[in-house]
Parts: structure tokens; C-alpha cells; sequence
């Protein structure tokens, strides 16, 4: 149960008019030739800092999204936005519609990279609630605009990305990296790669993959779209994701392999969707699915739009088994809570001969705002929901550790480490403190 990760931002929009071309970004220095943002990885997501009409921001970089979207998130803040019109957007999941804004000729910046004329689209209710997924304030995904108009090597192990002027670019040599065409289908980028679905045989099936930085899966493949692709025995029911119109609803499962040209992944954890969110996301009937954060985390990655091809390279992670969240617990961010510490001095006491006698300690408190979390729902027949936790718990510690000591990227990789690995955890539930444990449990 991965799912609030799974990043809901996967989007397919339909709209009633057309746009004329955007400005493209640009050095703000334009002797230079190269330029370095830093990013947070949050379970597989690169967060970069955004600048809109000189207001500060944080984004998600993901190249499954053709716009730039802004959710409707600034509570305490405001935030200027040029020539603003109503419109509808429809995405994954199943429900209706949404209103929205679009906003054009909009100044946007990250770091020493900037685009004087960009569209914006604004989602009025906030769908997603990415903050509390994520557990710090996401104001909203830039993708595509973002990342054609430069070569961009993404480094997932040192969190840093490159962009670099195509015209002046020059790859090394490089014996360990594999390229490969991109295919380009409405501003969203493709890859070809070769499946292993049947545990019983060798038989490799060809798809069409969209890279998707933006997803925190390995992998997301569409039933039924080939014959082939079908969900394994070994499965479990989930919702993979929130989508603009709704549930994303799926089963989660295994495969034997993937493979990108020389590169083979073994055993990755694969999220099949359901038909309705397979017909949403495929407005590109060629496409039988994704690869996510999950899998790129594994590689340093070389987009290159203007050259229509991207280079993997892999790092010290591609090894490394694909876990998944095995509490049944969807945990998010609660805000801060008031937390009281105590901190020891110690004061030695010197005799009347000067030589030293005791050692007093004395407590100190102090109250600091905190982060805390919540759970905000519990999978049916989990080991959570069998030990007897419930939606709204607040939870205090997890195996002995306070929780505002951790994050939620911390708290979610305890709950992948291992099969059978015992888990502690405290709760309060409306004032009245509780204490539960389990194992967790491999499904898949």
C-alpha cells in the first residue's frame, strides 16, 4: 500500500482550445554553459525550488506532465498571476471534471534558469493534498517546458541535476552508459523496453513505456494492452494513486524482469491498473505503461529533448531489492504539534580541599514545534488493521522512536525493510494513549 506516492500526477488532459508555443527557459547568464539545481528526494520524487512571478516556491520535477500546474495551496501567502481564464481538466481516476484556472505570460524561475512567458494551470481545490502525502508543502509539478530545451543529467545519488546548452554539449565516452531514441508523443517522453510477466519460461514481451519522473513506482503496466500483459497470481488489491478525477485502483504485483538494451532489473514491484484508468491514461494507444522514480532512482539519467534520446548510466542502487510498504498503513504529514524536551546539565561540586565531590543534574525543558503524523487510512485485512489501528490515529512512536524525531520519507522506509520484521507502534486516539504491534507482511 505504497499508494500516496504514487504520485497522483499523472495526468491526461483534455482541452477545449489550443495554445500557441511557449517561450523556451534560459541561462539568466548566457556565458555560461551549464548549470546546477539542487533537489530533495522524497520516496523517489525529485522537489526542486521554483520561483513564480517572485514568489518562492516547491515543485515536483516530473517529465510525465506536459504543463505546469499549481495547486491552490497558499493558505497563509498569495501569489500573483497574470491573464487568468476558467477551464476544465480531466485526469486519471473516475471521476468528473475539475474547474480550474489557466494563467498566461507568467515569469518562472529555478535558480539561474528562468522563462519569461509561461503558462500556468491552476487547480482550485486541492485534489491531492500532496503536502500531507509528502510531508512538506508542494505548491504544485513543472515538467516538460522545463526540461526541452536543455541536455538535463539527473544524479538520483549526489541529488543534484545538470542542465546543459545542447548546442555547446558534448558527451564523454562512456562505456557503462547505454542510449537510447526518446520518442516524443505530445510533449511526453517514451522509451522501448522488453517485460518478463511469466515466472514459467523466458519469454520477453516488447513495450512502450512512458519515463515518468513524476510516479514513485518502478513500474506501472497497462492490462490487456497486449495480450501478454495480464496481472500475475501473486497480487493484491490497492489504490495505486489519487488522479485528478479520482481513485487510481489497481493490483500490485512482481515480474521476473525488465530490460532497457543492456540492462537487466530483476524482480521489480509492478502496479497493473484498472480498465478505467488505463483508458484515461492512454491517449497514446501505443503506450503500455511507465517507469517511475522507482526504477530511474537506479540509473543517472541523461534526458535530451532537442536530440530525441535519453542515457542511462547505472549507480550504486541499481542492485538493490524493490520493497514496498507492507503495514497497510497510509500515513501523512499532521502539522506540528507542541513537543516538550528536557535537556540535562550537569554542575560539579568541588569539597573544601578543591578537589572534586559530586555532580548535580539538573533538568532544563524546553517546547518546540515538532512534525506529526497521522494515519490516514488503514488496507482492510493488513497487518495493521488486524493488530487494530484505525484512520485518525495519531501516532507517537514508531518501535520506540519518537515520531517527530523522523519524517515521513523515514517513517515509510520502516515500513519496507523487511518481511516479518516486528513494528511498534504508539498512538493517541482522542486523548487515549495506545500501543500496538506487528509484523510486517510480504504479499508479493
Amino acid at each position: 500500500m505504497n499508494r500516496i506516492f504514487t504520485l497522483v500526477i499523472i495526468f491526461a488532459f483534455t482541452f477545449s482550445f489550443n495554445l500557441k508555443a511557449q517561450n523556451s527557459f534560459r541561462f539568466k547568464d548566457q556565458r555560461k554553459s551549464r548549470q546546477v539545481v539542487k533537489f530533495n528526494l522524497i520516496n523517489n520524487l525529485i522537489v526542486i525550488p521554483v520561483e513564480i512571478n517572485g514568489k518562492e516556491l516547491t515543485f515536483i520535477l516530473d517529465s510525465g506532465v506536459t504543463r505546469v500546474i499549481l495547486f491552490n495551496n497558499l493558505k497563509n501567502d498569495s501569489i500573483t498571476l497574470m491573464d487568468v481564464e476558467e477551464i476544465q481538466l480531466q485526469g486519471l481516476g473516475k471521476g468528473e471534471p475539475v474547474e480550474s484556472l489557466i494563467s498566461r505570460n507568467n515569469k518562472i524561475s529555478i535558480k539561474n534558469i528562468t522563462s519569461d512567458n509561461e503558462v500556468i494551470y491552476v487547480i482550485l481545490n486541492d485534489y491531492f493534498d500532496l503536502s500531507s502525502k509528502m510531508g512538506v508543502t508542494i505548491h504544485g509539478i513543472i515538467g516538460y517546458n522545463f526540461l526541452k530545451d536543455f541536455i538535463v543529467k539527473i544524479n538520483y545519488n549526489t541529488k543534484k541535476i545538470y542542465f546543459y546548452k545542447s548546442e555547446s554539449y558534448k558527451y564523454r565516452r562512456c562505456r557503462k552508459c547505454e542510449t537510447f531514441p526518446l520518442e516524443i508523443h505530445r510533449r511526453k517522453p517514451y522509451i522501448n523496453a522488453k517485460v518478463q510477466i511469466d515466472t514459467i519460461g523466458n519469454s520477453l514481451t516488447d513495450v512502450k513505456l512512458l519515463i515518468d519522473s513524476g510516479g514513485s513506482d518502478a513500474i506501472w503496466l497497462f492490462e490487456n494492452t497486449k495480450e501478454e500483459i495480464k496481472t500475475p497470481i501473486r497480487f493484491f488489491n490497492d489504490i495505486l494513486g489519487e488522479g485528478l478525477s479520482g481513485h487510481i485502483y489497481g493490483n500490485r504485483s512482481r515480474i521476473p524482469k525488465i530490460i532497457l538494451g543492456k540492462f537487466e532489473i530483476e524482480n521489480p514491484t509492478v502496479s497493473f491498473l484498472d480498465t478505467i484508468s488505463t483508458k484515461n491514461a492512454r491517449t497514446f494507444r501505443e503506450r503500455n505503461g511507465s517507469i517511475g522514480g522507482g526504477l530511474l532512482k537506479r540509473f543517472i539519467v541523461w534526458f535530451d529533448y532537442p536530440n530525441n534520446k535519453i542515457t542511462l548510466k547505472k549507480n550504486g542502487s541499481f542492485s538493490r531489492d524493490f520493497n514496498y510498504n507492507m503495514t497497510g498503513l497510509d500515513v501523512v504529514y499532521n502539522g506540528k504539534q507542541l513537543v516538550k524536551e528536557e535537556k540535562l546539565k550537569s554542575i560539579s561540586n568541588e569539597n573544601s580541599l578543591g578537589s572534586r565531590g559530586s555532580i548535580d543534574l539538573i533538568s532544563n525543558y524546553s517546547y518546540k514545534f515538532k512534525p506529526s503524523f497521522k494515519i490516514k487510512g488503514v488496507l482492510k485485512d493488513s497487518p495493521a488493521e488486524k493488530a487494530g489501528l484505525l484512520e485518525g490515529d495519531i501516532i507517537l512512536k514508531i518501535n520506540n522512536q519518537e515520531s517527530h524525531q523522523l519524517n515521513l520519507n523515514k517513517i515509510l522506509l520502516k515500513f519496507q525493510e523487511r518481511d516479518h520484521k516486528k513494528i511498534k507502534i504508539t498512538v493517541d486516539r482522542n486523548g487515549e494513549i495506545l500501543k500496538f504491534e506487528f509484523r510486517l507482511l510480504k504479499k508479493i
